[in-house]
């Protein structure tokens, strides 16, 4: 009974007898963090699928009638984490009864549901009541996806993750990592993580481009490929605290015309 309690106060210890690897300092965090909002900007092989899969499986089986949704880019890549749920699935004891199993979908006797969705804007409008939902490769996710799962948290209060290695200064991944103070942000470089060696780094190294290197290991935002100009230059070149000559908009209409 207490091993049972301790697991549903900490995910760290539910998920440590399941996960094939140690987890490090940074996994340990993400699966304990209780903020609404988390951004995750990790490099490739960080174990991202099998954290996001443990926090979701976690929150189904102890917080009854929980709805829990895995978006990704593709539906191959939905398929693929959702896999890892089921993996999951198989190694712990106190799960509760399956009331329903398939290979995108998966509900529990305690009312809660997992339900992996492909990254397309139509296949989600019909969810709500979220309690959880996970954003797998964030930045190849489109923004018109983004902005259309965000209203399913409005009466529920439920907590939104995005997880991606970056791709480029663009999209909604970038604007909150480099604007919004509300979300809970971390970044994990490959020269931190112990699963990769420093070796197998110096080899990517000389084998890659420099910025396929910088983004898929150090979690870069790079400038797209192509544009003149930095796009951070171009926003400053803005601002709201700028008043017009006139006091108001000439598009408003209320400035009245010079006298002759």
């Amino acid at each position: 009974m207490f091993n049972t309690i301790a697991k549903a106060l900490d995910p760290v210890i539910f998920a440590k007898p399941i996960l094939p690897f140690n987890l490090d300092e940074m996994q340990e965090k993400v699966l304990r963090s209780s903020a609404k909002r988390l951004l995750l900007n990790c490099h490739r092989q960080w174990g991202k699928s099998l954290i996001s899969a443990m926090k979701g499986l976690h929150r189904a089986i102890y917080y009854p009638g929980s709805l829990i949704l895995l978006l990704s880019p593709s539906l191959r890549q939905s398929s693929e984490l959702f896999r890892k749920v089921s993996e999951c699935c198989m190694m712990v004891k106190e799960l509760p009864e399956k009331v329903e199993d398939s290979k995108l979908f998966l509900k529990f006797a305690n009312g809660s549901r997992i339900i992996s969705l492909p990254g397309r804007e139509g296949t989600v409008r019909g969810y709500s009541g979220a309690s959880l939902i996970i954003v797998d490769e964030a930045s190849r996710v489109e923004d018109s996806l983004y902005l259309s799962i965000r209203p399913m948290l409005s009466v529920s209060l439920g907590d939104l993750m995005l997880i991606s290695t970056p791709q480029g200064k663009r999209g909604f991944f970038y604007e909150i990592w480099k604007d919004n103070n509300i979300w809970k942000k971390y970044k994990v470089t490959a020269d931190k993580c112990p699963h990769i060696s420093k070796e197998f780094l110096k080899e990517e190294k000389e084998s890659m481009p420099e910025r396929w290197y910088l983004q898929e290991y150090f979690c870069k935002f790079l400038d797209i490929e192509g544009m003149a100009f930095d796009p951070d230059l171009i926003d400053k070149m803005f601002s709201d605290s700028v008043k017009p000559i006139f006091g108001e908009s000439l598009l408003s209409g209320n400035v009245k015309p010079l006298k002759d």
